[in-house]
């Protein structure tokens, strides 16, 4: 235990040091090589074959030993090589339901010669992650690694260390680097599942609109020109087809009426099951394109359709505390 808590105290003190990034250039300052088990038995070997060279008088055996250390020694360098002068790029991240799997791209990138055997794996603190990328990139170019983090819960999640190593030629050394990236994964709260019944739209107060607009001859006949944030489901393609312009759907209904999702509304106890409801109600309004208002404690957001509506309301439920 007290090796452990020595342990995990040495590298929060070691991580404390290691600058906070998106993009990050691999030097000699940042790139760390060792030799693997592999090499240290190759290392004994060598050691062997000396002292049996030195022993038996074997001048074959001194050229065989020092040509293996010279190539040993090379690799050394072109481990540490494959690294060296490296930059990756983290890409934006984009928000995902609670259990789903979050893409996360590092765009690798090399100003010289080729890179091969480059892997890169997610750290969680604690335990060293299984799931290695391997990937190469080519001589004056950039490849995409891509790689997966699952959000146990709603919320900001950083992004864990990635570790970015190469066994590269021969596996007798690794050289490796360690990238504490800035950016966060935003966990929205996973939908009540089946879906539950929309709550009862509200008249809005100027209802009474409709009635006026028909009278005098307005655009409440059931098509209007498209608006941003209208959902695709509202646009009327045929008459898109016919005329080249884009027209929507708009009926006095849908103009007078609006949803309420209410925190009240959802007769669930807890705050969890609240929030998944919302989720669900937040989805689904969405798929049936109607206007929805969200209202949270401490928060209201007001009215709105399409997708900027959609997510703005599913970031209020995951941040909400």
């Amino acid at each position: 235990m007290a090796t452990t808590g020595l342990r995990q105290r040495l590298r929060r003190w070691w991580l404390a040091r290691v600058p906070a990034c998106d993009s990050l250039t691999l030097t000699q300052r940042n790139v760390y090589i060792l030799p693997t088990r592999a090499g240290l038995v190759f290392a004994l070997t060598l050691l062997l074959m000396l002292l049996a060279s030195i022993n038996y008088q074997l001048n074959l055996g001194y050229a065989l030993t020092f040509l293996l250390a010279g190539a040993g020694l090379v690799s050394m360098h072109l481990t540490h090589g494959t690294l060296r002068g490296l930059t990756l790029h983290l890409r934006p991240t984009t928000a995902v339901f609670v259990g789903d799997a979050a893409p996360l791209e590092i765009v690798l990138v090399s100003r010289g010669p080729a890179r091969h055997g480059v892997g890169l794996r997610l750290e969680d603190g604690a335990t060293h992650g299984s799931n290695i990328v391997w990937t190469d990139v080519p001589a004056q170019g950039q490849a995409t690694a891509h790689m997966t983090l699952v959000p146990p819960r709603r919320g900001q999640h950083p992004v864990p260390l990635l570790v970015i190593d190469s066994l590269f030629p021969f596996g007798l050394f690794r050289a490796w680097s360690v990238w504490r990236p800035t950016a966060q994964v935003l966990a929205w709260p996973r939908p009540e599942t089946p879906t539950p019944a929309l709550p009862q739209a509200q008249a809005r107060a100027d209802e009474q609109h409709a009635h006026l607009s028909r009278a005098a001859g307005g655009e409440f006949d059931g098509v209007r020109a498209w608006r941003r944030g209208d959902g695709l489901r509202q646009v009327l393609w045929k008459k898109v087809a016919r005329s080249g312009e884009l027209v929507s759907r708009d009926t006095a209904g849908q103009a007078a009426r609006e949803l309420t999702l209410d925190w009240q509304a959802t007769r669930i106890g807890g705050a969890e099951p609240r929030l998944a409801r919302l989720a669900a109600w937040v989805v689904e309004a969405d798929r049936q394109g109607h206007a929805f208002r969200l209202t949270l404690p401490g928060v209201d957001l007001p009215s709105g359709r399409g997708e900027a509506q959609r997510r703005a309301a599913l970031q209020a439920l995951a941040l909400w505390h």
